[in-house]
């Protein structure tokens, strides 16, 4: 087989894998009589459009080189303070350990977004790009904003500050946004990220993450509303601290993020270790990895992925998955030189979410600290759908930039 006629099989496979994701999205759905396909092919058209023009264009190009330099200066700004403090631990031209170079620029990235959002900067960008969403994409105004708000800043702290509305709405409202959450990231790790794969995919996956969800959570989790019941938060000016306890708060805050980040990772990494050692007694090639491998095979083949790399792919997803996306994304960055393109797109943008088993486990817990009783048994008894939702948005988004990249 030629090279075009290889590529044009692989384009097919990826296209029938999209249909996989949906059609398994709709037979898991509570009530499949209500929903609305035609919201959901224009989601999906909107997903297809803003891959294109970011893949596509020199426009969509400049735009995420504008993007990456602004995150790599704010990581650049954070190694001055890194220096100062760990100036033993940082080489003369900024390299060091994971801890200082991936994880400690977090603390100033928490900081600085948290600056944006004191002074409104970041509550306006999320409010228009909430309003356009809904009116393009049909959905519930809520729901919209909730998905561009998760988008920035992470699931926990957007169902703390819509509890108030979450807490007059109905179940299933509030399932759809524990759902939403599942697939989101945060500014805060954009840095991060960025470090270990390549920035072009981190910055795709975000926008396409957030209409994705909307569209498997339309999918599982269909319901109607009326205009009364379509509100958006707004905080209010006493909700605002004096400036200089707030930003304190929030390096505060970063630094117990990298910490905790740190201790998943060491906690995490030593597990799976320990587990492979174990499962090494009983079969010499038996791993963890290998293990969930075999279970996400099927959907790496239906991405497209070139034969050879298929295990390998399905590897990093199934770790993504037990563990979290940094362990993933750790093990991966030594040996993306050896994946083909079309490979690295779709698993790198794979990896960019919050989805793991340890996620479902904040969301519940958020949910019972924040909601009463019935809420919290409601979303208990749906656990399995946020941890669908989020593998199933991540396949969407994945699949959908692997038809741009070949």
């Amino acid at each position: 087989m030629t090279k075009k006629g290889a590529s044009t099989m692989f384009l097919i496979i990826n296209l029938i894998g999209i249909v996989v994701v949906l059609a398994i999205a709709y037979f898991c759905s509570i009530d499949r009589r209500k929903v609305d396909l035609r919201a959901v092919g224009v989601m999906f058209a909107i997903q297809i459009l803003i891959t294109w023009f970011m893949l596509s264009t020199a426009i969509g190009g400049q735009i995420i080189q504008v993007i990456s330099k602004f995150f790599l200066w704010l990581i650049h700004c954070s190694m001055s303070g890194i220096q100062f403090v760990f100036a033993d631990l940082v080489g003369k031209d900024g390299t060091g350990s994971f801890f200082i170079t991936v994880l400690m620029p977090i603390i100033f990235i928490v900081a600085f977004f948290d600056i944006l959002t004191y002074f409104g900067i970041l509550p306006a960008l999320i409010n228009s790009i909430g309003w356009v969403l809904s009116k393009v994409t049909r959905t519930p105004r809520f729901e919209s904003f909730f998905a561009t708000q998760v988008m920035f800043l992470g699931n926990n702290e957007v169902l703390a500050i819509t509890r108030d509305q979450l807490s007059r709405m109905n179940d299933k409202r509030l399932l759809t946004a524990c759902m939403l959450g599942m697939s989101c990231i945060s500014v805060s790790v954009l840095g991060a990220y960025m470090q270990l794969i390549n920035p072009t995919y981190v910055l795709i996956a975000i926008p396409l993450n957030a209409v994705g969800a909307l569209i498997i959570t339309s999918l599982l989790n269909p319901y109607k509303v009326t205009k009364e019941e379509d509100i958006v938060y707004r905080p209010t000016k006493a909700e605002k601290k004096n400036f200089f306890d707030f930003i304190t708060g929030s390096m505060l805050t970063g630094g117990k993020l990298a910490l905790i980040i740190a201790a998943a990772l060491l906690g995490y990494i030593a597990l799976i270790d320990c587990i492979n050692s174990i499962l090494g007694l009983i079969y010499k090639n038996a791993s963890f990895e290998n293990i969930l491998a075999v279970v996400f095979s099927p959907f790496t083949f239906l991405m497209g992925v070139t034969p050879s790399q298929i295990f390998t792919t399905a590897q990093f997803m199934g770790e993504k998955l037990a563990t979290n996306e940094f362990v993933a994304m750790g093990h991966l960055h030594p040996i993306l030189h050896t994946l083909n393109r079309h490979t690295e797109a779709v698993i790198s943008t794979f990896l960019v979410s919050f989805c793991n088993f340890s996620t479902v486990g904040i969301i519940l817990g958020s949910v019972k600290a924040l909601f009463n009783e019935e809420k919290s048994d409601f979303i208990a008894k749906n656990t399995w759908r946020l941890l669908v939702s989020g593998i199933l948005v991540s396949f969407l988004t994945a699949m959908v930039v692997g038809l741009f990249v070949w």
